[in-house]
């Protein structure tokens, strides 16, 4: 039987561990209940787990079982999944749905965790097969908690002992065709980061505002000047974005307020483009409180890095795509995607990709599918088993080079 027709096997496994994911989701760094799931469902399959310390993360080796064809050993292959939920609180009416309030999984990192579980059993049991040894990361913390930052700083590429040659990771997409595969060369995620203002000035009575120091204004003025900065001060070619998510001030109708707040996520594909973002909207921030007579702080947090696709890997992923379930079922990304992932500090590390995966419900339409993120999301874990596989195979056939770098004949 080939990959594929064992993953086919699993599937009715690994939609109930998905299921079970679903129904029971955690978020951010500390997830126990999630943690002893995986280490349960990867329990008989002889490989090597070492447990986070930070965060409750799982990182499995799968050794293989001969010798590498040469004097010196082949270097490991790295497969991702992370495995946190996000901050709201599920729609969907599923009968799986979330069961805790203000925590869902619509971000697809339940079928993320159930397709590498699936990987493991496949390449648990191919160890004859696999030309070096794989290792799993089962990351904790995605959305917005920097989990791979942490696993890298316990260890996770020296986990088999050598670094990997590769690192690959699956992303579902609820809006994207059914089993349809997607990576790109280059840029495929973009750097975040985040950005909090707070205009300061004095409040009073909102009868007698020439009497106080309203930062109101200035916030207004900030909100529609931060969008023509990127405009007139970006190239209209070099996608960059800036998005104010949050504003609050304010107590009553009739108060001035003291201060004002605004926060807002930013966007880059290049570590320039992105200092330059921080540097204009401090230039913006400052002039715009100086007009109004207030003061401003600003305060830039790091988000994540560019998510860098190696072209060797993109490359070698379209191709196994094409022979593993046909040449129609992998579609090379046009631009890169404005959302953003940690994943992007292991490739920094390590070259490999970031491929995506449609899973979008047969009986939806592109115009009727929600989103990642939107608490109606829905995905098809008919999806399961091809993801499984493909993790699988890239493992299997993935080109390989020994400790010293040089590629296996």
């Amino acid at each position: 039987m080939t990959v594929l027709d064992d993953a086919r096997e699993l599937r009715p496994d690994l939609a109930r561990l998905r299921r079970d994911l679903h129904a029971d989701p955690e978020i951010g760094l500390h997830l126990p209940r999630t943690q002893e799931k995986i280490l349960a469902a990867l329990d008989g399959l002889g490989l090597e787990v070492t447990l986070g310390e930070a965060l409750t993360s799982v990182t499995a080796v799968v050794r293989a079982s001969k010798p590498a064809p040469t004097s010196t050993p082949a270097a490991p292959i790295l497969l991702r999944a992370d495995l946190d939920a996000l901050p709201l609180t599920e729609a969907t009416g599923l009968d799986f749905a979330s069961r805790t309030p203000g925590a869902a999984h619509a971000c697809g990192h339940d079928l993320h965790a159930a397709m590498l579980v699936g990987a493991a059993r496949l390449l648990a049991a191919r160890r004859d097969r696999l030309p070096g040894d794989v290792i799993l990361m089962f990351q904790p913390g995605e959305e917005g908690h920097d989990g791979a930052r942490l696993m890298l700083e316990e260890g996770l590429l020296d986990a088999a002992g050598t670094r990997p040659a590769a690192a690959y990771a699956l992303h579902a997409s609820s809006s994207s065709p059914l089993g349809r595969f997607g990576t790109r060369s280059g840029p495929a995620l973009a750097a975040s980061g985040t950005v909090e203002v707070v205009f300061r000035g004095s409040g009073g009575h909102g009868a007698w505002p020439h009497a106080a120091r309203d930062p109101i204004p200035a916030l207004g003025a900030a909100i529609g000047a931060l969008q023509t900065m990127v405009t007139r001060r970006f190239d209209a070619l070099e996608p960059v974005l800036v998005s104010v998510g949050r504003v609050s001030a304010g107590t009553a109708p009739n108060i001035v307020p003291d201060t004002a707040h605004l926060a807002a996520t930013l966007r880059a594909f290049s570590d320039d483009a992105h200092r330059r973002l921080a540097a204009e909207i401090e230039r913006v921030v400052h002039g715009i409180a100086a007009a109004h007579g207030v003061e401003a702080e600003v305060v830039h947090s790091e988000g994540y890095p560019v998510t860098v696709n190696a072209p060797d890997a993109a490359d070698f992923v379209a191709d196994t795509c094409a022979e593993v379930f046909g040449a129609e079922r992998h579609a090379a990304a046009e631009r890169p995607a404005l959302v953003s992932d940690d994943i992007g500090r292991v490739l920094a590390e390590v070259p490999g990709a970031m491929v995506s995966i449609g899973a979008r419900p047969r009986d939806l339409d592109a115009e009727r599918a929600a989103p990642n993120h939107s608490p109606l999301a829905v995905f098809d874990d008919t999806v399961l088993a091809d993801g499984a596989a493909l993790l699988a195979e890239l493992a299997l056939r993935s080109p390989r080079k020994n400790s010293e770098g040089r590629p296996l004949i």
